[in-house]
């Protein structure tokens, strides 16, 4: 018993040769697993289990275009029955490698980084080191937002992709794909390996050595149970890879596997509602429920109270992030195409307040929270910074969503708010003086002096969005060439690596899929100004990377209420590898699709497009409890495509796979998208 290796027995001279040539480039795949029944957690020969592995090549050259294709055949030949989970390892030359296990690990997933913080997340580290880091790591599939496993090592790509769950029709076990009818069975897995140099696909799966629920809720491996796959004696399965090796200039060449495997595994969101219902719902329910009137804010969460029949209202008030201008200024948006005036003096009434009240005097930077009567940088997220002051995520988010609402007010009210653009003005002079000689914006700016203490971080690309913006909406090209540097500095240091950290401020820079909207976002500006193609180039690559976080397929989620739903994970982002749900901050890019669509063709970012936009409109209630809680409108921001993130619960106990609440800057995500240039276009 082992491995055993066959060819096409009818096939052309110079096909053969080249497809032998492959499998010896492939033939080293280490077959090895564990039994439920044994006592140690290692991974052993497939022989000391009755079990057999014959591979068949079917021809491709490795490239992302023609991957290898092989088929292999686990047998059982033992006298009783096999449960457990079958590892899979393709190896490779290693060098200096960074694994890409899309959503999940990039590059090593800051393991360089000193770890102990308050955050956990999955680290790769050579030799021994102490939790969270681990030099493999074994997840299930639908961790991924893509089923493949990719690395990057001296300017070569190497993986494999197979398909992230198995169903079973008429007794037989085989792979999903699109198209194939059958019950679910049993979900896959995927692997890397540092210490050995390995990427790998399991039948069954493992979390381990651990289990990140959140990242502040880890558990230890667990026992194999019904994480297991099954084999009678005399069974076999099949399963088929695509094996990636070909050459890149750079960490972002995976992208070529990752579109190939998008094609390979798409599907479309459900539909469920259209763009402007959407748009009327989101933003009717933020107006409705959402409004604080003495506070002249909109709340943070809004839940239902159980006791009294009304609502609690969660005051995380900040400037902008999670609730202030990130929702004000899509629910403007929303008025403005809706013919709403009471929405909309709302919406203002929120903006001005900001506007007039929230400056540092000593610093010339806004305040990020209000709290207790009183204008502050201690946001909810205080306890979790090394450091404290203002940010350049906050300031830099809430400048540009200033800009848009002025933007917006004068393009369709014909209303200039030559205050809000004074504001704007001032406060990107005060942070252009911040930049260390990198041209990076700090992280953390001194709310005594107003000088950056903390850098390397992606949170700056706010501030670049925001300048870049002004000088688009006010024709001043005097920061052009200040611009560019800091464009360049954040592509060759985070981008072209397709490792972009440091933008939420409660992850512990961790990697994470929030800040390259933002420097999408100024891109579309940097080059409106220049007309430069370099920069529908960095476009793309930065779209790449955030489709990397994008899911390609539908989980099949097993927990309500997103199963009840039929709810959809294609086309929702996941937020970073610290806090892994699908979240709807990417809906905000649309109007930045747009732009790079319009400026050439794209046939993989209009599908991302569509994915985007039909994710959005089937992500909220539709009418009151849809999702087993709240008002029609109400939507929230997590949403478990994974039953290994769940933590919310119903009354009785028993899990939820989404959080019961109306959270606005959620719904004022896909509002964005919706109401922006999209509003009125053909596909709409």
């Amino acid at each position: 018993m082992g491995v055993g290796y066959l060819l096409p027995a009818i096939i052309g001279r110079n096909a053969l040769v080249a497809i032998e040539r492959r499998l010896e480039a492939f033939m080293e795949l280490i077959f090895s697993a564990r039994s439920r029944a044994q006592e140690q957690t290692e991974y052993i020969g497939l022989e000391q289990h009755g079990l057999r592995a014959l591979i068949e090549i079917s021809g491709g050259d490795g490239g992302s275009n023609d991957p290898v294709r092989a088929s292999v055949r686990i047998c059982n030949e033992g006298r009783s029955a096999w449960a457990g989970v079958i590892h899979i390892e393709m190896p490779f030359p290693k060098r200096n490698p960074r694994f890409f296990l899309p959503a999940f690990i990039y590059g090593r997933n800051r393991g360089e980084a000193p770890q102990n913080v308050t955050n956990e997340f999955p680290r790769l580290r050579e030799g021994n080191p102490s939790r969270p880091s681990s030099p493999w790591w074994m997840v299930r599939s639908d961790r991924l937002s893509h089923p493949v496993a990719l690395v990057y090592d001296s300017r070569k790509v190497y993986g494999l992709s197979a398909s992230p769950y198995f169903i079973r029709k008429d007794g037989v076990k085989r792979q999903w794909k699109p198209g194939v009818e059958g019950a679910f069975y049993q979900y896959g897995g995927y692997t890397c390996s540092l210490s050995s140099g390995r990427v790998g696909y399991t039948l069954g799966y493992e979390n381990a050595p651990l289990l990140f629920i959140k990242s502040k809720q880890v558990e230890e491996r667990a026992p194999l149970a019904n994480n297991c796959f099954e084999l009678a004696p005399g069974e076999s399965v099949e399963v088929s890879f695509d094996l990636f090796d070909y050459d890149a200039d750079s960490e972002l060449g995976i992208n070529a596997a990752i579109e190939a495997v998008y094609y390979q595994y798409h599907q479309s969101p459900r539909k469920a509602s259209d763009v402007w219902t959407t748009v009327t719902d989101l933003s009717t329910a933020i107006y409705q429920y959402a409004w604080l009137p003495e506070e002249r804010q909109y709340s943070g969460f809004v839940i239902e109270d159980d006791d009294t029949g009304g609502y609690r209202y969660n005051k995380l008030l900040s400037i902008s992030w999670t609730n202030g201008l990130s929702v004000a200024t899509p629910v403007l948006m929303a008025a403005l195409r809706l013919g709403d005036e009471s929405m909309r003096g709302q919406a203002i009434d929120c903006i001005a307040n900001i506007v007039e009240n929230c400056m540092n005097p000593v610093t010339g930077l806004p305040y990020e929270s209000y709290e207790n009567g009183k204008w502050c940088n201690n946001g909810w997220w205080f306890d979790g910074m090394r450091n404290s002051g203002h940010s350049s995520y906050l300031a830099g988010q809430a400048l540009y969503y200033i800009l848009k609402a002025f933007d917006y007010e004068r393009r369709y009210r014909n209303c200039i708010h030559d205050d809000w653009l004074d504001f704007v003005k001032r406060t990107l002079l005060k942070l252009e003086r911040t930049k260390n000689e990198d041209h990076e914006y700090p992280y953390v700016i001194s709310e005594k002096t107003g000088v950056g203490i903390e850098y390397d971080a992606f949170a700056g690309t706010w501030c670049m969005a925001a300048l870049a913006y002004y000088c688009w909406l006010t024709d001043d090209s005097a920061h052009l060439d200040s611009l560019k540097k800091s464009e360049n500095h954040y592509y060759e240091t985070f981008v072209r690596r397709m490792e972009c950290y440091g933008t939420p401020l409660d992850t512990d820079k961790a990697t994470d899929s929030e800040g390259i909207l933002a420097y999408i976002k100024a891109l579309r500006y940097i080059h409106a100004l220049t007309g430069d193609p370099l920069y529908l180039q960095h476009m793309k690559d930065a779209f790449n990377y955030e489709f990397t976080f994008k899911f390609c397929y539908n989980s099949p989620v097993k927990v309500p209420p997103l199963s009840r739903i039929g709810w959809s994970s294609s086309g929702g982002s996941v937020t970073s590898i610290a806090n892994p749900h699908i979240h709807p901050m990417s809906g905000n890019v649309v109007d930045e699709m747009l732009y790079f669509l319009e400026n050439g063709e794209d046939p993989y970012v209009h599908d991302r497009l569509l994915d985007t936009i039909g994710w959005g409109c089937q992500t909220y209630n539709r009418y009151d409890r849809e999702f087993d809680y709240g008002k029609k409108g109400w939507m929230s921001e997590r949403f478990c495509h994974s039953e290994g993130l769940l933590t919310q619960k119903y009354r009785d106990g028993s899990l939820a796979s989404t959080w019961f609440c109306l959270m606005p800057w959620a719904s004022g995500c896909i509002i964005e998208g919706l109401a922006g240039d999209y509003w009125g276009h053909k596909e709409r």
